[in-house]
């Protein structure tokens, strides 16, 4: 018997509403599976989209969004610990736990139980990776047994971060680490190429015209470095970079919507590299009623 529905798929595919429709039908809970969403006031630029956990005038509780201040590096390893702790939580007062986001690795961790321990900072292997191009580092990255989360590594210092991580646990084969058992049902969102790319680009426009830009600069006037905001990738990254006049507003708008296109591509990659990994999917098609795939999905249980 399932005790875990988990909600994926590519940005923009809608998977946030299906899962507050589903929450809605179990009287469940959603725990939040996306690496920015963690952050406060980072609203617009990660897709915190709250009027989709609304579901017939009643708000879904959701779990792991808004839990952390700007600026902090959030990883794996704690979402890993703060997913089994909610998860735990829901479990004893009896409400289903519905996975939802796109973040690959996180996903991963939690269905493949990883063996997860805080990783410190290598300052020699920093200091022989700072001068390496990204292209470098990800060719570095790919020769790792371990799996790696390549949607999030798009910038330098994540994917510096990244092969810390994986160097240090090809390192300490020792680690062992006990989780709950978990029994999961896995839901894609299957969304078509074209239908995805319109949204993408429908949508980074909607955000621009509700403030994305303004929202960047508050956290700037708030004492964020542009480095600390370019780190973030996507939005944060271009965004920050037409603020302080590196890019022209147009410049920022091409370069952004191309980038989540990309973004978007490499989390179906990430996604039927699971399916490969031997981990079953079933995909819902987005172009159905949300009624009628909250009915399939309620068929599958």
């Amino acid at each position: 018997m399932y005790n875990l529905i988990v909600i994926l798929g590519p940005t923009a595919s809608g998977k946030t509403a299906l899962a507050a429709h589903l929450a809605r039908a179990l009287d469940g809970e959603i725990i939040s599976a996306d690496s920015r969403q963690v952050y406060r006031r980072m609203d617009l630029g990660t897709g915190k989209d709250y009027a989709d956990y609304v579901v017939e005038g009643q708000r879904i509780p959701a779990h792991l969004i808004d839990i952390r201040e700007p600026g902090y590096k959030y990883n794996v390893y704690e979402f890993q610990n703060d997913f089994f702790q909610v998860f735990d939580d829901l479990q004893k007062r009896g409400k289903w736990a519905i996975l939802c986001g796109g973040t690959g690795l996180y996903i991963e961790a939690v269905l493949q139980q990883y063996k997860m321990i805080h990783v410190p900072a290598n300052p020699a292997l920093r200091e022989a990776l700072k001068d390496k191009p990204l292209s470098e580092l990800e060719e570095i990255l790919s020769t790792f047994r371990i799996l790696h989360n390549s949607t999030d590594t798009d910038t330098h210092k994540r994917a510096v971060r990244a092969i810390e991580i994986e160097t240090y646990y090809q390192s300490h084969p020792e680690i062992e680490v006990q989780l709950p058992e978990i029994r999961p049902l896995l839901i894609g969102v299957d969304i078509d190429r074209e239908l995805r790319r319109e949204k993408i680009t429908r949508r980074l426009q909607q955000r621009l015209e509700e403030g994305l830009v303004a929202e960047v600069e508050a956290l700037l006037a708030e004492g964020l470095s542009a480095e600390d905001l370019i780190y973030y990738g996507l939005e944060y990254k271009f965004v920050t970079q037409y603020v302080t006049g590196r890019l022209s507003y147009d410049e920022m708008v091409a370069q952004l919507n191309t980038a989540i296109h990309q973004f978007a591509k490499r989390q179906m990659t990430w996604f039927r590299g699971m399916e490969r990994r031997g981990i079953a999917i079933n995909w819902v098609d987005v172009s159905q009623p949300v009624n009628e795939r909250v009915e399939k999905i309620l068929g599958l249980l």
